[in-house]
């Protein structure tokens, strides 16, 4: 049978063990995390209702979504969709391309204080718009 005893679980692994790489002698210290979309979009919002001075009850009547919602998507806790993101940005005073174009700027901003942080190593693309797929 097998050399085990009797009342002692065996662990079968389902993958294998993940191959710690080494370093790369580019990068200094630990690797910075890329910020989530759903939290630069959020920080967008909120920076823009906090800069209008508007209560977030406010922006959520005027967006006609909830209260709540609203909180969780400046939060960056709630992928909103684009209709959500389109009715929040108008109730602001934005276009959907304008809160868009904000978040990539933030975007832009993060990662290059910190460097390149994708895996890729080619080299930077010049084209300087978004791309968004679902």
């Amino acid at each position: 049978m097998t050399d085990h005893a009797p009342n002692e679980a065996r662990v079968i692994p389902l993958r294998p063990p993940a191959r710690q790489e080494p370093p790369r002698p580019d990068t200094a210290g630990p690797a910075a995390r890329e910020p989530l979309w759903r939290d630069l979009v959020g920080d967008v919002l909120r920076r823009e209702r906090l800069a209008q001075e508007r209560t977030l009850k406010d922006v959520a009547d005027a967006a006609r979504i909830s209260m709540p919602y609203l909180s969780e998507v400046e939060r960056g806790r709630k992928e909103a969709s684009s209709e959500v993101l389109a009715a929040a940005a108008r109730a602001l005073g934005l276009s959907l391309g304008d809160l868009l174009s904000l978040a990539q700027g933030e975007l832009i901003r993060l990662t290059s204080r910190h460097g390149r942080t994708g895996g890729r190593d080619a080299a930077p693309s010049s084209y300087d718009g978004l791309c968004l797929a679902a």
